[in-house]
């Protein structure tokens, strides 16, 4: 009895795990292309862009633990949108090397949301 509680429960650590590092994955490869298409917005080397995924995969958990609202722009619609782009901006005070206008963080979060509703899976910001 109590080693199928164990196995259950380490299944459900690697679950949790490999969700993870699925949500840093996707995040780092949405920013990545969503920088590359947004104008007056810069990363400037891979290792900002992994720290940037770290940040917003934090940033996003905790606002959905603490609200339950969904940072993108298909998950909550206008509110995702506009949370989406904060986000995206707030980032910057964290990550050196990433760097975004405001201007570039509203057309950065449709640009997200379009790339993340073509990118397969549960890849919430």
């Amino acid at each position: 009895m109590d080693n199928e509680k164990s196995n259950i429960q380490s299944s459900s650590t690697m679950s949790t795990v490999g969700q993870i590092v699925w949500r840093f994955v996707a995040a780092a490869v949405v920013l990545a292309i969503t920088a590359f298409f947004t104008p007056g917005f810069t990363i400037n080397n891979i290792w900002s862009l992994a720290l940037a995924a770290v940040v917003l995969t934090i940033i996003d958990y905790l606002i959905v633990r603490f609200t339950g609202l969904q940072a993108s722009p298909f998950g909550k619609g206008f509110v995702g949108f506009v949370l989406l782009a904060v986000v995206l901006y707030v980032t910057q005070f964290f990550v050196a090397g990433y760097a975004i206008s405001w201007i570039a963080a509203i057309i950065g979060a449709l640009v997200y949301g379009v790339v993340d509703y073509f990118i397969p899976g549960d890849n919430k910001l």
